[in-house]
């Protein structure tokens, strides 16, 4: 299988990825992404841990993160008069990171890198505003599997499809036989994203946080490089059985309007800044809003079919999500066209086997955070605003070194790579 035909649906992160890897591999690859063109909309991730590795394995694609990356110096919450009574700045250490990441950039930043590597490779063509309609594989695994497309493109044959088009994937649901949200695993968690015109830090070059009854936390930071402000809106509920996210995925189905105007409902009169944060986001034309889920399969492929990033694994708020994107691309288009080519078996057996160590790890929810992030009550915040205090004083980056298990504590994306990724023999 010298020429493997691979087609890989989904361009945000993972997909770019997947394609960069493969075509080193030597593999002809085909992208394709139901909208009509690369989103640069989303929030700012992090590339932590062994995704870091795989970054550095990247040519180019380090100093292309860091000119990219997000100006934020660090984090401060905030009471409601804005006065700040915690603060947390970047370590300078890439190989321990604290809850400020050395490499945070915003996701469509990343996704533009990954595609810009890509866009070129005659290995690598991308279609916009196409999606899977069906495929069909042979029950014998020897043949091809064939994909129906819902807008136009020709029905054709390839050696392995890989579904990278998020946690409610719908080829997904096409690939395993199931529903849109089998394995999918609620958090009980939403969040908003966009940007704000207006400066609302005050020329700070710090991250600003504040957090309201009810599980709601509002934040706010500056992007220097496009010249405003971006801010989140993070709704958390309590764990009581209940499907709590269920009127906003009702409002999500009706459009972004309703959507927006259901985020503005949830917030109104929360305190600080936040209404005039709601007044920006009516107007923004960038708004973005998820539900935080994770994803746990039985197994990460079915015959020809294989997933990748948060189709196959979303951690939810374990801060990871980027990080296991880009090395479950690494690892698969290794195993596949490198370590095992021509046994494409054997090849998605090696990738199975070696994301599952990395999946148990960076999957864990991360420790005391959740406990902590948005209480309920007054006088959870109260209580949580001096365990903050706390915490982020034995993180500050004078003194991390010797409170490493703070990060430990945390949550898994604060840990070293332990994982010893392979280097493969890429032939471009």
């Amino acid at each position: 299988m010298s020429n493997l035909r691979v087609l890989i649906a989904g361009a945000s992160v993972a997909g770019p990825a997947a394609a960069y890897w493969f075509a080193r591999a030597g593999a002809h690859v085909t992208v394709i992404e139901r909208f009509p063109h690369l989103r640069r909309g989303g929030q700012n991730i992090d590339i932590r841990n062994v995704g870091v590795t795989v970054m550095r394995k990247t040519p180019g694609m380090e100093a292309a993160v860091r000119a990219k990356k997000a100006v934020e110096e660090g984090i401060c919450i905030v009471d409601a008069e804005g006065r700040p009574f915690a603060t947390m700045r970047a370590t300078g250490n890439p190989e321990q990171q604290s809850l400020v990441s050395e490499y945070e950039i915003m996701r469509g930043d990343l996704a533009h890198i990954l595609y810009d590597m890509t866009k070129e490779n005659e290995r690598v063509k991308y279609v916009f505003g196409e999606q899977i309609a069906s495929t069909q594989q042979n029950e014998s695994e020897d043949e091809p599997i064939t994909v129906e497309f819902a807008n136009g493109l020709p029905t054709a044959e390839y050696d392995l499809v890989v579904a990278c088009d998020g946690s409610t994937s719908r080829t997904r649901a096409i690939g395993l036989g199931c529903g849109v949200r089998d394995h999918i695993t609620p958090t009980n968690c939403w969040a908003a994203f966009f940007s704000v015109q207006a400066d609302l830090v005050n020329g700070s070059k710090m991250g600003h946080g504040f957090s309201a009854t009810g599980g709601r936390l509002i934040a706010v930071g500056p992007d220097e490089v496009a010249g405003v402000n971006r801010a989140t809106f993070l709704k958390f509920y309590p764990r009581d059985g209940r499907d709590a996210t269920l009127p906003f995925r009702e409002a999500s189905k009706q459009g972004t309007d309703a959507l927006r105007r259901y985020v503005a409902q949830e917030f109104s009169g929360a305190g600080w800044k936040t209404d005039d944060i709601i007044k920006a986001m009516l107007e923004t034309d960038d708004f973005y809003a998820s539900e935080a889920v994770q994803v746990k399969v039985p197994s990460l492929h079915k015959g020809r079919f294989v997933l990748v990033g948060d189709a196959g694994f979303a951690p939810g708020l374990t801060g990871t999500g980027t990080t296991l994107a880009l090395v479950g691309a690494y690892l698969l288009a290794g195993e596949v066209g490198c370590r095992h080519k021509g046994d494409l078996a054997a090849g998605l057996a090696g990738y199975e086997e070696r994301m599952r160590p990395i999946l148990k790890d960076l999957q864990k929810p991360p420790g005391v955070l959740l406990s902590i992030i948005a209480p309920q009550t007054a006088w959870g915040i109260r209580l949580r605003n001096w365990l903050l205090v706390v915490i982020f004083w034995v993180m500050d980056s004078r003194i991390s070194g010797m409170f490493g298990w703070v990060g430990r504590l945390l949550g898994s994306a604060f840990s070293s790579d332990t994982y010893g990724l392979p280097d493969y023999e890429w032939v471009a």
